[in-house]
């Protein structure tokens, strides 16, 4: 087996800002496996949060060149690497290559139910309130609206969606960005307005107070939570996770971290970073067994991979042959 990685960059339709920052360009990088007349591709986000640059999971992902061409399998590449973007696009390669292979679709190898039609959260990017409730107002027949918050002024800014999109349901994420004693204040008032889910309200590592708040509205671990290790802590504090490849390290670790999970009660989103449909392909796989849906990234962009992800609204359809893990 040969090993090819490749950087790309995906424009994007507009600035997408949440608390950490903003960015205009989505970078990614594709790992190709090919073996004789097969190939499998991935798709990994480096995320600068998680300490990764596009350099590092380059860099990474070439490290494995030899590893591959002696036959690495999936199992093997959950020992060699950690989880992280790098591993997830070589994991995602490797998937493909197998039902490009065997000439199966993903969800007949895994031995999970086949993937239907989801509904996806639709990402309103942070912003003054009048701005975020102009963006609303475009997508109000959505049925889900993902908010992205930043700490100051987040009451306001969900109020002004609230009335610009009074039909979708609501969804807010604070990306680490709210202080305690803001956890303490905005949840009743959320719930009053008819918001459902709450990401990660304050920093990873700094969230034991959530042990001791009530909980009106329902509190989802994303930057608290990347693989099964971290399950043991999210016990009592957080009542969903937030399960993103890129986090995982790939589909193989994603499903078993969804397993487990669910085995001891916590509820489940299927997350993304920003990039491409090749990216996001075994997410909608994964998805089939969430509570939450959160896999627009396509959407964002100013153009897509094609063949891409197939959307009409906000649904998405299973990946199919040439992008992902459908036989040929």
């Amino acid at each position: 087996m040969k090993l090819a990685v490749h950087r790309e960059a995906w424009p994007l339709a507009q600035a997408f800002t949440i608390s950490r920052g903003s960015k205009t360009v989505a970078q990614t990088v594709m790992a190709e496996i090919q073996d004789g007349a097969f190939r499998g591709r991935g798709e990994g986000v480096p995320y600068g949060r998680y300490g990764e640059t596009v350099e590092g999971v380059l860099a990474a992902i070439e490290a494995m060149a030899g590893a591959v061409a002696e036959g690495l399998d999936r199992d093997r590449l959950q020992e060699a690497m950690p989880p992280g973007a790098a591993r997830n696009a070589l994991d995602a390669a490797l998937w493909d290559l197998q039902a490009k292979r065997e000439g199966k679709n993903i969800w007949r190898i895994a031995g999970i139910d086949p993937p239907r039609p989801l509904i996806t959260a639709f990402t309103l990017s942070l912003g003054l309130p009048e701005a975020m409730a102009a963006e609303a107002r475009v997508n109000a027949e959505r049925p889900i609206l993902k908010l992205k918050l930043g700490g100051d002024g987040d009451l306001d800014r969900v109020r002004a969606v609230r009335q610009a999109a009074p039909r979708p349901r609501l969804i807010v994420d604070a990306n680490e960005g709210w202080t305690v004693e803001q956890l303490q204040a905005y949840p009743p008032e959320l719930a009053a307005l008819g918001v459902e889910l709450i990401e990660q309200p304050l920093p990873a590592g700094k969230d034991e107070a959530l042990q001791d708040i009530a909980r009106p509205v329902p509190i989802c671990a994303d930057e608290s939570c990347h693989s099964r290790q971290d399950l043991p802590g999210l016990a009592g504090r957080y009542d969903c996770i937030n399960i993103k490849l890129d986090k995982t390290g790939g589909l193989t670790e994603a499903l078993a971290l969804l397993e487990a999970a669910k085995a001891q009660g916590f509820r489940i989103m299927v997350g993304c970073l920003v990039g491409s449909s090749l990216g996001l392909a075994p997410a909608v796989i994964l998805a089939e067994r969430a509570d939450f849906v959160d896999l627009d990234a396509p959407l964002l962009l100013a153009r897509d991979r094609q063949p891409g992800l197939r959307y009409d609204g906000s649904t998405v359809y299973p990946p199919k042959a040439p992008l992902w893990g459908a036989s040929p």
